[in-house]
């Protein structure tokens, strides 16, 4: 064989490989694409089953959109411009999500999510809120925009919500609930005042008076739960409401990609890493050593809806103990 035909060969042989590299590499793509796109459909499947098949355990007797007080819709953030609603749920992504709805509503180009330090996307009336349109306007938001939600394990939702606010120094926290989780569960017949004084005293109430406080049930005598531990089925109501977008937190970054693509945003918005110090799944174990037995499966009955409707796997190494 000539030098030449040498070349040709060895040209020959190097783009079939190419392409042979190029057409896995494709089809590997393609697969994980379906897969995800799979994934998504079963969620909105299973709301739909639960919701329609078992109406009186995840529907309460006579609840509908038109019935449905103000307030109850406090939690839908809603985007005119680009026909999206994001019901937020706190500590599922809501800080890297209310981000993304705010830079939507900036000039275009929009300024990358990264470069927000000095905008806090939770300060009060910072987004145009579902709750504030009139119930025929709400009906057509809530026809005609796309929806979506992200959620999360609801013991491991749990768990950030307390190494969040009782565990730093919250002033807000510590005074509306933090004292009195410390006087009534936690043996403190008068605990400190500030959230500075009670952590220079090593003073905090532990998980296990968290979740006493939860179980108690004179909590909700006069108002519901905060949101950030407020069931995610009673902030989003997915029964009433039919998403088109059902995101976990587990699978953020793959969740956040399609979301975008399907909103066509995909190439002006980049969605952001998850947090570094973000509470594991793997970490749940550990956290409920100093819960009884009893407490979990009470605990446990209480997220029920949240674990089932959302397609959460009840926790039997904790409660079948």
């Amino acid at each position: 064989m000539g030098a030449f035909k040498k070349f040709q060969f060895i040209a020959f042989l190097g783009s079939m490989i190419f392409v042979m590299l190029y057409y896995r590499n494709y089809t590997s793509q393609e697969k994980r694409a379906e897969k995800i796109h799979q994934r998504q459909e079963l969620r909105k499947q299973l709301l739909k089953d639960l919701c329609h098949g078992d109406k009186q355990a995840f529907t309460p007797m006579n609840r509908n959109l038109e019935n449905m007080n103000h307030r109850e819709l406090k939690h839908f953030i809603v985007d005119d411009k680009h026909g999206i609603i994001y019901c937020y749920i706190p500590k599922v992504a809501c800080t890297h999500w209310k981000s993304v709805m705010y830079v939507l509503n900036q000039s275009e180009p929009y300024p990358d999510l990264t470069s927000l330090q000095n905008v806090s996307v939770h300060t009060p009336n910072m987004f145009p809120l579902l709750s504030s349109f009139s119930k025929t306007e709400i009906k057509v938001k809530l026809k005609h925009y796309t929806k979506f939600l992200f959620v999360r394990d609801p013991f491991v939702r749990l768990i950030s919500a307390y190494r969040d606010k009782f565990e730093k120094k919250d002033q807000y926290f510590y005074e509306l609930f933090g004292r009195d989780i410390l006087r009534l569960y936690g043996n403190e017949t008068n605990p400190p005042k500030t959230a500075q004084e009670a952590l220079a005293s090593g003073l905090r109430p532990s998980f296990h008076n968290f979740i006493q406080y939860l179980l108690d049930p004179k909590t909700e005598k006069k108002v519901p739960f905060e949101p950030h531990w407020r069931q995610m089925h009673r902030l989003c109501h997915p029964c009433l409401i039919q998403y088109d977008f059902v995101g976990h937190q587990e699978t953020l970054q793959e969740d956040a990609q399609q979301l975008l693509e399907i909103l066509k945003l995909h190439k002006d918005i980049k969605f952001p890493p998850a947090y570094v110090n973000m509470t594991s799944p793997n970490s749940v174990m550990n956290w409920f050593r100093t819960v009884p037995l009893e407490d979990r499966r009470r605990l446990y009955k209480l997220y029920e809806r949240d674990f089932k409707l959302f397609g959460y796997r009840r926790p039997h190494e904790l409660l079948d103990g």
